[in-house]
């Protein structure tokens, strides 16, 4: 379902694109800044695309996956408007403020960037992102230098996914901190992230012989710089699927290409206080 529309959705952008006289260049994935998530394309051309959009009803079969859903959602202004408990709380801290209908802006998540992330303790959990029977979502959109964590709560209700609720706080409160903590300055500080993978490392990829095969193997730290994909360092999503978070010492950082879908998985270990990057796959 997710490639289906971004399929159109592509489709739409180059018949739009093609009648331009104005030149672009090629959006890569944004990885320094907070910002990444709100890059914002040709107004024109964004409204356009929205506007078809909003016209195209979702299929029912969507509220069945929670992905087939929020793509949806974050794509369309009308549904998700329809998809949202007004006045909807918004809770910081001990406070909250009722957000209405009027004031809210569409959000639209990790659509305006090629790439989203996940966090699972180990692979069990990475099952449930294909799981029908859940009910309730969170989506954390995780500011790594404001060490604020946006959390956007999502649940089934008679068949339809709605969103009930927005909770912020900071990076400390969340049950990935010590991760999180760490990851910030191993996505922006090469001298750090060389301090901080396991020699040897473990690796998994293409084999370069075969675009049908992959190849597994161990590297040296000094390699990484030749296999290291992109991380994102200013801002990062996590979608929790009813995974239960613990303080575990693994974690599976995945980078997951939207319409791609290419994936690259790092497994982080913490030994003795201090997290080491133990396997690359991609």
């Amino acid at each position: 379902m997710r490639k289906i529309l971004f399929f159109i959705v592509a489709i739409i952008i180059f018949a739009t694109t093609s009648f331009s006289t104005s030149s672009c260049t090629d959006k890569k994935p944004a990885s320094d800044t907070i910002s990444s998530d709100s890059l914002i394309v040709d107004t024109a051309s964004s409204d356009t695309l929205e506007d078809i959009i909003s016209d195209t009803p979702m299929p029912k079969a969507a509220d069945e996956l929670f992905d087939d859903f929020i793509f949806n959602f974050a794509a369309n202004k009308k549904l998700q408007r329809s998809r949202i408990q007004f006045p909807l709380p918004v809770y910081h801290g001990k406070s909250v403020e009722k957000l209405t209908v009027a004031n809210w802006k569409t959000e639209h998540f990790f659509m305006h960037q090629d790439f989203y992330t996940l966090i699972f303790d180990n692979q069990r959990q990475m099952n449930l992102v294909k799981d029908t029977s859940i009910d309730n979502v969170i989506i954390e959109k995780i500011y790594l230098h404001k060490k604020k964590v946006r959390q956007y709560f999502f649940k089934r209700i008679n068949g339809q996914w709605m969103m009930t609720s927005i909770n912020v706080n900071g990076i400390y409160q969340n049950m990935n901190s010590s991760f999180l903590n760490f990851y910030r300055s191993f996505a922006t500080d090469t001298a750090f992230q060389m301090r901080h993978i396991n020699n040897p490392l473990n690796f998994t990829g293409p084999d370069p012989d075969d675009d049908f095969s992959t190849m597994s193997g161990v590297l040296a730290p000094e390699q990484w710089s030749s296999f290291a994909p992109q991380l994102p360092g200013g801002m990062i999503y996590n979608i929790i699927y009813g995974q239960k978070y613990t303080e575990s010492n693994q974690k599976i950082f995945v980078i997951r290409g939207i319409a791609n879908g290419l994936e690259t998985e790092l497994t982080f270990r913490r030994r003795n206080g201090k997290w080491m990057l133990m396997k690359l796959s991609m």
